[in-house]
Parts: structure tokens; C-alpha cells; sequence
């Protein structure tokens, strides 16, 4: 059986392990390698690792570090950052990494990213769509360039479209709940859920293992990503690298996961 994935998602800003507020102020936590290597001892499973810096500032991969979180990662590892072109796709996974995270370019070169699907295999292609909501509209609206750039764009339809493009795989990113630990926002999910068929991560809020658990509850199969829960520890937010045992994991898909599949035959 299908399980859900609990799934850490780590940001890299000047070669630096950061996490962020909203998509402001990056507060370094430390090594994106030693991470790896504790997440590697927690048998996390799988891993998204972004670059926030390449699409701002219009750089290249960082393929040393890609292949150095490759060589050391044991889980399945998606990296996203830079990616502009199919030949930079197959050169990261020539590296080791087993899928790719792509954001900015479905809004600013759709057919690359069709491209890129065709040559890797759609399974191995994820869009990240970055997401706020707009006060004066009470609308959502996908943002690129690491939430910097508005686009206008709905992401409901905006996802729809990708699945008719083939990629494999959306990960759904609040700005206005990154990094809140104020739990995922249920209404962008919601909408972004009933209109696709792909596998479907969100990110954005999650700050207990509860959170991760009702949204299983609500959804079922579903990844569920979160930053600030696996780096931080406590009320103070002391820096400390974590993710649920293997107990811990089994409870909590008891408990939640379960109510699901009860909920799904009646």
C-alpha cells in the first residue's frame, strides 16, 4: 500500500542551510551536508533541497554541491535552482539526483519545461508553484524569482495546465504561511487538489506532526512537506536537525491515516 510521504524541505542561500519567514530575512541553521547526513539517520522519506539564490540571481546550478548532496544523500533526492535548459536537467541527474524542481520556468518558458519532461521522463519532473494571496482580491496569484516577481497568474489553472504538460509531480509553497509553523493553508490545497490527478506536495506552515497528520486525514496520499518542523526544536526555535522515528511515523499514520481510509470506503 500507498503511504503518505513526510517529506523535509531544505533551503540553500549562499551555499548556507537557511530557513526563511514569508520568503524574507534567511536565518542560517547551518551545513546542507550535515543535514543530509543526520536526515540519511532518520531514514527520512525523501528530500527537496532549493536553491534560493540561482533564480534571482540568473546562475548556473551549483553541480559541486548537487553532486556532493547526491554522493551523500540515501533517500530519494529532488534539487531545484537555476534550471534553465534540458542539458542542465540531464547533467543533474547525471549527478545522482532522482528529480528536479522547477519553478520560475513554467512562466517564463513553458515549452522547456515540456521538454525537459519528454527527455527525463515526466516522473522525474516537479514544478514548484510559489503562492500568495492577494489582499485586494482575496485571490491567489503564483509568484517567481523566490516570491519576488507577481505573475498574475491563477495557480488553480496554472496547475491544471501542467498536468495537461505532462510533469510528474506539483509541490504547492505558501509565501504567507512559510516558515509561521501556523499549519498549512487548507483552502489553497483544497483548490489546487480537486482540479489535478498528479501526485500533489504542499509546503508552507506545517509546525507539529499534527499538522502533517490532518492533512492526511484530509487528503490521504498526499506529500507532505514542511522546512521550520525539521529544523527547528521548541517554542525558542533553537537550530536542531529532527523528523519523527519510525514509531512515531507508524502512529501518527494510525491514527490519521487510517480515519482516512475509513472515511474513503464509507
Amino acid at each position: 500500500m500507498l503511504y503518505p510521504r513526510i517529506i523535509p524541505c531544505l533551503l540553500v542561500h549562499n551555499k548556507g542551510l537557511v530557513k526563511t519567514i514569508k520568503f524574507k530575512n534567511p536565518k542560517y541553521v547551518g551545513d546542507p551536508i550535515n543535514a543530509v547526513k543526520i536526515f540519511n539517520e532518520k531514514e527520512v522519506d525523501e528530500l527537496i533541497v532549493l536553491d534560493i539564490d540561482t533564480s534571482v540571481n540568473k546562475s548556473e546550478p551549483d553541480y559541486k554541491l548537487i553532486e556532493n548532496l547526491a554522493a551523500e544523500c540515501r533517500m530519494p533526492l529532488c534539487y531545484g535552482g537555476g534550471i534553465k535548459t534540458v542539458e542542465q536537467a540531464v547533467r543533474i541527474f547525471s549527478l545522482g539526483v532522482e528529480k528536479i524542481a522547477i519553478s520560475s520556468l513554467v512562466v517564463e518558458n513553458p515549452a522547456i519545461v515540456k521538454g525537459i519532461a519528454e527527455i527525463v521522463g515526466i516522473q522525474s519532473v516537479v514544478v514548484v508553484l510559489d503562492i500568495k494571496k492577494v489582499i485586494k482580491n482575496d485571490k491567489y496569484e503564483v509568484y517567481i524569482h523566490n516570491g519576488s516577481v507577481a505573475t498574475g497568474i491563477d495557480p488553480v489553472y496554472l496547475a491544471r495546465e501542467l498536468e495537461n504538460w505532462g510533469v510528474g509531480e506539483i509541490v504547492i509553497n505558501s509565501i504567507d504561511n512559510d516558515g509561521t509553523m501556523n499549519g498549512y493553508d487548507i483552502d489553497l490545497i483544497e483548490k489546487v487538489r480537486n482540479v489535478i490527478d498528479i501526485p500533489l506536495t504542499v509546503l508552507g506552515g506545517a509546525g507539529t506532526l499534527d499538522d502533517i497528520g490532518k492533512l492526511v486525514q484530509r487528503y490521504g496520499i498526499i506529500g507532505a512537506g514542511a522546512g521550520s518542523l525539521f529544523v527547528f526544536k521548541g517554542k525558542f526555535r533553537a537550530v536542531l536537525i529532527n523528523y519523527p522515528t519510525q514509531s512515531e511515523k507508524e502512529a501518527l499514520m494510525n491514527k490519521y491515516f487510517k480515519n482516512y481510509l475509513l472515511s474513503a470506503r464509507n
